[in-house]
């Protein structure tokens, strides 16, 4: 490990709330971009003016902010690209995550000084290719998910001054670096515009009837439910491309992708939750920290970190996780059995604040903490309140009060849009989440 090395941690950002919950668990930076330009269309909830709240929210703090502007453009994009490029450069981000080479060229015309990171999209796999990029003026190279820790290191030992970015845990497409035609395809939406519909997600029937039979093959047709559209199951050499992958986790291995030369260490998920990205950016700071200790000895890391690795294997949505081609092996493995793990854990909340709320209680032993519900809670369920630094409080609910009027409840729900007051142990403080275990 290099003494003293500045690692970033880098998150998703879909919207400001979810940009603050990862600097409050975290992260050194996000990146987030408006829909027209960036390769996440839904689920995304940033405009120019919400972004400047956001790029100047986060350089409050001393984070930063890169805008994904990774588009495979078509001719219609370049002509609304350089207006777009002028607001972009009133805001002031800290970089711009390109895929295209004319999207690039366009920056440069009309913005010669902008700071430029190449996107996973672009499938630098190789030293020639991030050479290249950075004769071009990339800054720093996000690495396709192929690559493995090798082969990083090769990279970086042969371009010592190029800043390298790699995913470390999130969704695996099912293509090349997320070169898929599949929505495209079925509901003409396309990926590489960013409004991917995830049909490699969906469940698919194999009917016999639709196989072709001769003398030389006999292919196995496949059919989503709720379409028309056919498809044979190819499988060549290297193994089977398509349908569900298991989400990437490199979390016991983080030690091992900052030696290579990794400086950013990138999660997946602007469309996800707060809850998930509470949890895995608090679980990713921690195994940073935990690594980068000279105090804790290897055998103390490996026990923490695999505490840290069960919170997410067992508290998270996923789809099981896979240490995907870090080690040259394995690649897309696939979960056959459902579209994602069932977990024990639903995500209820979020803390608003736990200052400024008017006591309704002279227990001087209780802290009275401000929640934004998501989906339910209930008088009596056991939960457990993550706060930033990943600590954790765990309690059963034992009242529940209506911050509006003060009368006790005896569940609150997400669709009633309310906010409530629960009694906790100590003082907890905003943006942390609650999850309740599920009966």
């Amino acid at each position: 490990m290099k003494k003293n090395k500045q690692i970033e941690l880098l998150a998703p950002a879909g919207n400001l709330e979810k940009m603050k919950t990862a600097f409050a668990f975290g992260a050194d930076a996000v990146y987030a971009g408006i829909p027209d330009f960036s390769l996440r269309v839904r689920i995304n909830d940033f405009t120019l003016e919400s972004l400047k709240e956001a790029i100047d929210y986060a350089h409050s703090i001393d984070r930063k902010v890169y805008v994904t502007i990774n588009i495979f453009a078509h001719n219609k994009h370049l002509a609304k690209l350089p207006a777009y490029i002028k607001k972009i450069k009133d805001l002031n981000p800290d970089g711009l995550i390109v895929s295209d080479p004319g999207v690039m060229n366009t920056i440069k015309e009309n913005w010669p000084d902008a700071v430029i990171h190449l996107s996973t999209q672009a499938n630098c796999t190789n030293w020639q290719a991030a050479k290249f990029w950075q004769t071009q003026g990339v800054e720093r190279v996000i690495l396709g998910r192929e690559v493995t820790i090798e082969e990083i290191r090769e990279i970086n030992k042969k371009l010592p001054k190029l800043e390298l970015e790699s995913f470390v845990h999130g969704a695996m497409c099912m293509a090349y670096s997320g070169r898929c035609f599949l929505s495209k395809y079925f509901l003409d939406r396309s990926a590489n515009l960013g409004d991917c519909v995830q049909p490699c997600r969906w469940e698919y029937g194999v009917n016999d009837q639709l196989s072709i039979n001769n003398d030389q093959d006999n292919p196995v047709m496949i059919k989503a439910k709720g379409h028309d559209e056919v498809f044979e199951l190819v499988e060549e050499q290297h193994g089977s491309y398509i349908l569900n992958s298991k989400d990437m986790c490199l979390l016991k291995h983080i030690g091992e992708m900052i030696d290579a030369g990794i400086i950013s260490l990138k999660i997946e998920g602007r469309a996800k939750s707060v809850y998930y990205l509470a949890m895995v950016i608090g679980t990713y700071r921690a195994a940073i920290e935990l690594v980068q200790d000279k105090k804790i000895t290897a055998a103390e890391k490996k026990k923490k970190i695999n505490y840290l690795y069960k919170e997410l294997e067992s508290k998270v949505v996923h789809r099981g996780y896979t240490e995907g081609f870090a080690f040259g092996r394995g690649g897309h493995e696939q979960n056959l059995e459902n579209s994602h793990q069932v977990c024990a854990w639903e995500f209820c909340g979020q803390v608003i604040s736990a200052h400024n709320v008017e006591r309704i209680t002279h227990n001087a032993k209780n802290h009275q903490t401000l929640v934004k519900i998501h989906n339910s809670l209930h008088v009596g369920d056991q939960i457990e309140i993550v706060l930033p630094g990943y600590d954790i409080i765990k309690m059963k609910i034992k009242k529940i009060t209506d911050s509006e009027t003060g009368e006790p409840m005896e569940s609150a729900h997400g669709g009633q849009k309310k906010s409530v007051i629960l009694e906790t142990i100590k003082e907890v403080p905003e943006f942390s989440v609650i999850r309740r275990l599920i009966k």
